[in-house]
């Protein structure tokens, strides 16, 4: 594994959902234990978010949000087909199931995702150099298509392909969480020709699913950092680079009504897990396993 030098992006999602949330974000960067960030802009505390990037000069990017909270175009909170009927997004599961009865527009789609860059671009002073999906809405059928069209709209270069490598050995992960992740896998795959055809780029490999929350330890990392490496290595025509995306959730819980995207938190950012994802980052034994491994933490404006 030596030989080959890999640079690792290790962002920090959610940032901007709330104060905890931000503060356990920047702990982490200034730890050396993230890199990046993608940022909520629907999220209650993405103005603070955007001032702490700029104060401590944090690579940040968009986490388009098109599931949870609020639309930040004023003209879809009024009436919109994303909205349920507490005005609201339909949430990471309804969003799929309205997608697949056909019942989400667009157009409004489009106009959401442009104003999310645009208010990304007034909060932070920059266009996003990279733009993702929270809950990976960005991969799904129709969705990824205008998502495709935004980027490159505005020359956004970098996105995330949520293709674990190793994610169906994962025997830890419970089945209905694992159905999810293998349907998100599944439209990743069917996304790759589109964002190709766009021009956008995204780094070799992904990982993300299988250490999350709870599930995040030194080891898991490790090991899922290894083989993906070992796997690239197997592929021929390789360069003597490569790029992995970490994406973790790191945070002080969120304790209600403070947080979230106009609903307040959800259970996730209330749990443990946030904080158990930043004290496993933090661990100066990863920090030496990345050393030893040739690993170069990097953000997307580095690649």
């Amino acid at each position: 594994l030596r030989m080959l030098q890999v640079k690792l992006i290790i962002t920090g999602d959610d940032f901007g959902y709330c104060p905890r949330r931000n503060q356990g974000i920047v702990d982490c960067f200034l730890a050396g234990a993230i890199s990046n960030v993608s940022l909520l802009v629907n999220g209650s505390a993405a103005a603070d978010a955007a001032e702490l990037a700029r104060r401590y000069n944090i690579p940040i990017g968009l986490h388009a949000n098109l599931s949870e909270g609020s639309p930040v175009c004023e003209v879809l909170k009024r009436n919109s087909s994303l909205l349920n009927q507490d005005g609201f997004f339909h949430g990471k599961m309804g969003f799929r199931t309205a997608l697949s009865k056909g019942l989400l527009n667009m157009s409004e789609v489009k106009q959401e995702l442009k104003a999310q860059v645009e208010l990304f671009h007034e909060l932070t002073g920059h266009l996003p150099p990279h733009m993702d999906g929270h809950q990976h809405v960005h991969v799904l059928p129709e969705v990824r298509h205008v998502f495709a069209e935004v980027l490159e709209e505005y020359g956004i270069k970098y996105t995330r392909v949520p293709i674990e490598p190793g994610l169906h050995n994962c025997d830890w992960i419970p089945p209905s969480l694992m159905d999810f992740y293998l349907g998100v896998e599944e439209d990743s795959f069917n996304t790759v020709d589109v964002f190709t055809k766009h021009g956008i780029r995204w780094p070799d490999i992904y990982i993300g699913l299988s250490t999350m929350g709870r599930n995040m330890s030194v080891s898991s990392i490790r090991s899922a950092i290894d083989s993906a490496v070992l796997q690239l290595r197997a592929r021929p025509a390789h360069g003597s680079a490569v790029t992995i995306e970490l994406m973790v959730h790191p945070g002080y819980p969120s304790v209600p009504p403070v947080g979230g995207c106009g609903e307040g938190p959800d259970d996730f950012s209330q749990s443990w897990e946030r904080l158990h994802e930043l004290q496993t980052l933090v661990k100066p034994e990863l920090q030496s396993h990345y050393k030893s491994r040739n690993i170069q933490l990097c953000s997307f404006k580095d690649l």
